[in-house]
């Protein structure tokens, strides 16, 4: 494309529609710039990645309610597919739309876009490089998907989401997890070199059309964000595409595009790369430091409380009276789980309700909306536990074994070349 002197006018139109389209979705989507906040994110509030979108709140809220009689407020709530966004997507198109036909009729005499193409095409390689070594470091660690919790062990599996479905199955096996990881990362570092920077988007258009993919049969809530970094990725394949059909498709060595320079000195040149880099370097420590935060914090590096584990209910007594396990009963509990990330009890109909546990000094509390009990520990053996306090202001005494997790199958099955039976 930029080889050319002249433009088809089609060619001309699609460009200027592009540089709008993208340019509004990397100034004004949400995570593109708050990405390059590298170490410095550390010091910004939770809040600041969604400041570009707050912006522009207004028009798209009214446009939500006038246009399309929805409710288009923006939830701060990890969904990358909520009514705000596909409605501030909308505008993006309009405003594209309506750009590039003013853009077309003021500069129809322009017969190429020769020097504005090559920063439209290092800005979206810098993009697609952060928010792919963003996803790749996240998976890398693993943090993204971290190994099922124990909760997810005895939770009926029609019971889960299609979304829980996918997070379980990756973070079951961290190897493929951490080499999902990988290949984001490969894609992500071989944009930033100009050489290397069609096999990065490549990669990356693989990468991606996987990601948008599960994204769209596991309903999983980044779907639009998916589909823009694929079609960044192939947007950046465009000029090459000839060069990869001689290669791949036809079977002949065809000719390179070889992407003229930035700027129009050498020395130039080389300070404009060492600036792309040195913002690479950034990045990476910026993401390198939330992957180790986050494994700490909530990944599989996370301490282990004391009581952890799935405790099994041997014998429940609630206000003087010993309760039979029987599933009708809504008062006794099956199981009690402590987990890295929560805890919960499980009643006799197999409901799982969500509490907090907190052991101090031999006193095991557990709230959730309201207080739930207060008891104290004895531990006769490492896998028995005996509770004695209260349950609902009534007195109470559970007495409990720990299930070791490696009997469930999935939980961390030996690697095996060699299998004669198959077990289903």
């Amino acid at each position: 494309m930029q080889q050319q002197t002249t433009w088809h006018p089609l060619t001309r139109i699609a460009f200027r529609f592009g540089v709008v389209y993208f340019g509004l979705y990397l100034l004004l989507f949400a995570q593109m710039l708050y990405v390059y906040a590298g170490i410095a994110a550390q010091w910004l509030p939770d809040s600041a990645v969604l400041w570009q979108m707050r912006l522009v709140q207004g028009p798209v809220a009214w446009t939500g309610r006038h246009v399309f009689d929805a409710d288009a407020v923006l939830r701060d709530n990890g969904s990358g597919d909520q009514t705000a966004i596909w409605v501030q997507l909308f505008l993006h198109l309009v405003v594209a739309a309506a750009a590039a036909a003013i853009w077309s009729v003021l500069d129809r005499r322009r017969p190429a876009y020769p020097v504005l193409f090559r920063w439209f095409t290092v800005l979206l390689r810098l993009a697609l490089a952060g928010q792919l070594l963003l996803y790749g470091f996240a998976k890398a660690v693993p943090n993204q998907m971290p190994f099922p919790a124990l909760t997810t062990l005895i939770t009926p599996y029609g019971e889960q989401r299609l979304m829980d479905v996918l997070w379980n199955q990756v973070g079951a096996a961290p190897a493929y997890e951490i080499l999902l990881g990988l290949a984001e990362i490969a894609a992500g570092l071989l944009l930033v070199l100009p050489r290397t920077a069609t096999l990065g988007a490549l990669l990356g258009a693989v990468c991606m059309a996987q990601v948008f993919l599960l994204n769209l049969t596991f309903d999983v809530p980044v779907k639009l964000h998916s589909w823009h970094l694929l079609l960044i990725a192939v947007v950046l394949l465009l000029p090459h595409l000839r060069a990869l059909a001689d290669l791949f498709v036809l079977g002949r060595s065809g000719d390179p595009v070889t992407p003229p320079p930035l700027l129009g000195s050498p020395r130039a040149n080389r300070i404009a790369f060492a600036v792309q880099l040195l913002l690479i370097a950034w990045l990476i420590a910026g993401q390198v430091q939330v992957a180790a935060d986050g494994y700490r914090e909530y990944g599989n590096g996370t301490p282990r409380p004391e009581l952890y584990g799935i405790w099994e209910v041997t014998d429940f007594e609630l206000a003087g009276t010993a309760l039979p396990p029987l599933r009708t009963d809504p008062a006794r509990w099956h199981r009690l789980v402590i987990d890295t990330g929560g805890a919960a009890y499980q009643r006799m109909d197999d409901t799982l309700v969500p509490i907090a546990a907190e052991l101090e000094a031999g006193t095991l509390v557990l709230t959730g909306p309201d207080p739930i009990a207060r008891f104290t520990v004895e531990r006769p053996a490492a896998e028995l536990l005996t509770l004695r306090g209260e349950l609902g202001g009534a007195p109470a005494t559970i007495a409990l074994r720990q299930r070791d997790p490696h009997t469930f199958p999935m939980y961390h099955p030996p690697f095996r070349w060699v299998i004669d039976e198959v077990h289903r």
